[in-house]
C-alpha cells in the first residue's frame, strides 16, 4: 500500500475515533448543543472528503479509469468488485450530504444528519476501509 493511502486510512480512522468520542447518544442532545452539532457536521465533512481521497488514491494505484466526478469514484470501485453496489450508493449519498453541509445550499435537516452519522457513516466507513485494506 502506498504511503498516501496508508496515511489517508490513518486519517480517516482518527477522524472517526474523534467523532465517536463526542457524538451524542440521542437526537435531543445533538440539537441542544450547537458546538457539538457543528463539530459533528465538520467531522462528517472531513471523514467523507478523506474517503473520497482514498477512493481516488485506490483508483490511481490500480490504474482504473479516472472518474470525472467524486461520486463516480465509488461506482468505479464497485464495478471492479472492490466495494459493494450498496456501499457505493451509501458513500455517494454521504458525499452529497457532505456537499450540502459544506456549501449550505439550504436549511440543514438536523435529524437527517444525525441519523446519517449514527446509522450509516460509522458502518460504511468501516466497511470501506476493510475493503481497501
Amino acid at each position: 500500500m502506498g504511503d498516501r493511502k496508508g496515511d489517508k486510512i490513518v486519517e480517516i480512522e482518527e477522524y472517526s475515533d474523534k467523532l465517536t468520542e463526542f457524538f451524542p447518544s440521542d437526537f435531543k442532545n445533538y440539537t441542544s448543543d450547537e458546538k457539538t452539532k457543528a463539530a459533528c457536521e465538520r467531522y462528517f465533512e472531513k471523514i467523507v472528503e478523506s474517503v473520497v481521497d482514498l477512493a481516488f488514491f485506490t483508483i490511481k494505484e490500480e490504474n482504473f479509469r479516472a472518474p470525472e466526478f467524486d461520486r463516480e469514484a465509488f461506482e468505479i470501485l464497485a464495478g471492479k468488485n472492490l466495494i459493494s453496489e450498496k456501499l457505493s450508493l451509501n458513500l455517494g449519498n454521504a458525499k452529497s450530504m457532505r456537499n450540502w453541509l459544506a456549501h449550505r445550499y439550504g436549511k440543514v435537516d438536523d435529524k437527517k444528519v444525525f441519523e446519517a452519522i449514527r446509522d450509516k457513516l460509522f458502518y460504511d466507513v468501516r466497511d470501506f476501509l476493510e475493503a481497501i485494506k
